[in-house]
């Protein structure tokens, strides 16, 4: 545990799949901003988590409706 190196290089591949294979507004996509937002948060790096999870913010904004469970 605590590896968030190795869990930056996985979400990285990830997210790179995801912006591949998916259209930008896509949930999915959200996830794994969100994903590499929680890493840089456990690692104390505030403002690049908050980049991370204002991108996810954004396509759930757009992608669901606005009583979704995901804004809650």
């Amino acid at each position: 545990m605590g590896d968030y190196s190795k869990a930056l290089e996985f979400y990285d591949e990830a997210l790179i799949i995801d912006e591949k294979a998916l259209l930008p507004n896509h949930p999915d996509l959200a996830i794994s901003y969100n994903n590499i937002g929680q890493v840089y948060n456990n690692m104390g790096d505030y403002l690049k988590a908050l980049v991370f999870y204002e991108k996810a913010h954004k396509i759930k904004e757009k992608a669901l409706p606005p009583n979704h469970p995901a804004f809650a």
